[in-house]
């Protein structure tokens, strides 16, 4: 049976549109995550300590090796961290920089530099997730003279290393990413995390000065460890 011209047209249409819904959607690009730094408290005076810097006040807390996030509040044992709020009169702005902080530990003549938050992934742990029991490790507590391998009491081979899951640490990352300090050009009031790199214990510190020095003035705050 041989088609019209107007009919091998419709039919043509047809196979066409079948052939573009049958064709995968393309998956949607993995959206940036928006740095917004952390809600400022409602007065300086809810930080720990306050400092001015020309029409600017500097409030700061030392949180030590912990860093808090609005969703949870993880750890990186070769990083301090310190929770920042800056204050202004009304309509005031600033420009800010990681580069506008160091600290001062116990008295030391050379301060620690502010670090970019991206360098304290590779330490970020979160304290809530705990690795999965291997199903041998299960087994082992209930097998008393078993004979078996694998974490009987023979066996001196170190437990096997687990990761965090990729999709974990990636959304572990993303919320101290939106946690960190905003820079650039900012309207105060504005809060946020800085790092620095420091792999010794909070209970040996005795003392701590967070020092700003940037487009506001000078400041120094001295911390609570």
């Amino acid at each position: 049976m041989q088609l019209s011209n107007p009919s091998k047209a419709s039919f043509l249409i047809a196979a066409l549109c079948l052939c573009a819904q049958a064709q995968p959607k393309p998956a949607k690009e993995a959206q940036p995550v928006e740095a917004k730094g952390l809600p400022p408290r409602a007065a300086p005076t809810d930080y720990q300590t306050q400092a001015k810097a020309g029409a600017v006040t500097i409030a700061a807390e030392f949180k030590g090796h912990a860093v808090p996030t609005e969703e949870a509040t993880f750890t990186a044992e070769e990083f301090v961290v310190v929770e920042v709020g800056l204050f202004g009169p009304p309509d005031a702005k600033v420009t800010l920089s990681n580069n506008d902080f160091s600290l001062r530990i116990n008295g030391k003549k050379t301060a620690l530099p502010s670090q970019p938050y991206e360098l304290a992934f590779k330490s970020l742990k979160d304290p809530e997730w705990a690795p999965p029991v291997p199903a041998e490790s299960k087994s082992s507590k209930t097998s008393f003279g078993s004979g078996g391998g694998g974490g009987g009491a023979g066996d001196n081979s170190p437990p096997p290393v687990v990761h965090m899951p990729m999709d974990l640490q990636r959304a572990m990352q993303q919320k101290v990413q939106r946690a960190a300090l905003l820079e650039g050009d900012r309207a105060l009031p504005q809060a946020g995390l800085i790092f620095f790199q420091y792999r010794g214990k909070v209970e040996g510190i005795h003392s701590i000065e967070l020092i700003y020095s940037g487009a506001a003035g000078k400041a120094t705050l001295a911390l609570q460890p």
